[in-house]
């Protein structure tokens, strides 16, 4: 089967990305994303390629030379479903914040509402291909939906879960480790499982694309997401013992990354990690190994989840602590509001907790991130739901620059990665700030030898 028109629904932070990568190496492949967030789509069609509504190193380029060639954004969804041959389903799967598995189970009442849209919509055969993120076994409910609301069409069903990073997503996409596909073993299932590994095909070696049944395929994406979050909570965990000790966390880390069963990678001890997928992805993982009554798999993987809470929790602490026990009035300077470095993106950012942490002190919360707007932390401080709307907004100012963000501020404390924080004029910022100066270096980015020459008490993870 040769793919001439791919349909994407969800034009968030998967599926924009990807389909652009996928639209730029298929010039012969007509992609269309649509989505029913008008303001949404409309940023991705704006002129100003800039202005395109998710910041990745390198995507602005490739929206721009494929947009309007054979890349199309649009909210029609029943049309692009309607001429698709293929239709990936890109949506969110949150936690579920009600009912049954609430705060662990995803809420897939999106891919369900997608799954009966398609089937509604659909005239011809079509291939399915699950991009978000799905508890294992959710493929089988697609198809039975399909199968049974449908109008008579047949329908093949594909997992492709996505391993991209945010910050590197163009380059994980454009030089993936692997390239995985998961789908049925009957003959039409291989069909489908072979068209989507021939639209890879253009720009992945073959050698990358590994080809699995669905439930291996949607259970590894859960699975490489635990790791990976496990690693960053097992050093984080020695962080707090390397204080304690006397011992130095970054020392650590590079003697056991030496180590070529270890390897170096998310050894990198910190605030905590954050992201839409880490502890969406190992809750979802906690809740199905409960449903099966595999309770001690279920508490191991939920003590990742648990370190990560404490490492927040244990950095705020440190504030207020070493601030004489008392932040109440004080101007608290966070550089860093996204979850990491190149990103715009601030879901589950420890940034926000932190900040809830030090208001709850009757902290004044001044904020610098070059990516992320004024409108955005409120709104992530605002779901909370700690205090009022009005209280968030007293307690929280936002400027354009770092200098003015620190200028009488008590304390500075780096929260995202960005390798701009490292060249600062730190005497300026030294000079404009109340005395002691305090640095709570929440990503070990800075060199605190020259900060504690300068005057600052600096304060690092793990050291």
């Amino acid at each position: 089967m040769k793919i001439t028109k791919i349909c994407c629904i969800g034009a968030g932070y998967v599926g924009g990305p990807t389909m652009a990568v996928i639209a730029q190496k298929c010039p012969d492949i007509q992609v269309t994303v649509v989505d029913l967030n008008e303001q949404r789509i409309a940023d991705w069609n704006d002129p100003n390629p800039d202005n395109i509504p998710i910041y990745e190193p390198g995507l602005s380029e490739i929206v721009a030379e494929a947009r309007g060639r054979n890349l199309f954004f649009s909210t029609d969804v029943d049309k692009a479903i309607d001429e698709a041959e293929m239709i990936f389903i890109s949506v969110n799967t949150p936690t579920k914040t009600y009912g049954k598995g609430r705060g662990m189970a995803a809420d897939l009442k999106y891919i369900e509402l997608c799954a009966r849209q398609i089937a509604r919509v659909a005239k011809q055969n079509k291939i399915v291909v699950e991009k978000s993120t799905l508890p294992v076994r959710t493929a089988e409910a697609i198809k039975s939906i399909l199968d049974n609301t449908g109008n008579g069409v047949q329908f093949q069903i594909l997992s492709n879960p996505e391993f991209l990073a945010e910050g590197t997503a163009v380059a994980d996409l454009l030089n993936p480790d692997r390239i995985l596909i998961g789908g049925d073993v009957t003959v039409e299932g291989q069909e489908a499982i072979n068209a989507l590994v021939d639209v890879y095909a253009n720009w992945v070696d073959k050698d990358k694309i590994l080809t699995t049944n669905v439930w291996s395929s949607e259970l590894s994406k859960l699975t490489a997401n635990a790791f990976l979050a496990q690693r960053i909570s097992s050093i984080n965990a020695m962080s707090e013992l390397c204080e304690k000790t006397g011992a130095d966390v970054n020392e650590v880390a590079r003697a056991i990354g030496m180590d070529s069963r270890i390897g170096p990678k998310f050894l990198k001890a910190s605030v905590g990690f954050g992201g839409s997928c880490f502890q969406k992805d190992i809750l979802n993982l906690v809740y199905i190994a409960k449903s099966y009554g595999l309770n001690e798999v279920a508490d191991y993987w939920e003590q990742v989840i648990i370190m990560n809470d404490h490492q927040k929790r244990r950095f705020s602490n440190k504030i207020v602590q070493t601030l004489y026990n008392t932040v109440a009035d004080k101007k608290i300077a966070f550089l860093g509001w996204a979850f990491k470095k190149d990103t715009n993106d601030t879901r589950e950012s420890a940034a926000i907790y932190i900040a809830d942490d030090l208001i709850n002190e009757q902290a004044k919360i001044s904020v610098y991130d070059p990516k992320v707007s004024r409108v955005k932390m409120q709104a992530d401080l605002n779901y909370l739901e700690t205090r009022s709307e009005e209280g968030n907004n007293d307690s929280l100012d936002t400027f354009n620059n770092a200098y003015e963000a620190c200028k009488g501020a008590h304390a500075v404390a780096v929260l995202t990665e960005w390798d701009e924080f490292r060249t600062y004029d730190w005497q300026k910022i030294y000079d404009s700030m109340h005395k002691p100066a305090f640095i709570f270096d929440g990503r070990n980015i800075l060199d605190s030898k020259h900060l504690e020459s300068i005057g600052f008490v600096y304060n690092g993870i793990g050291s």
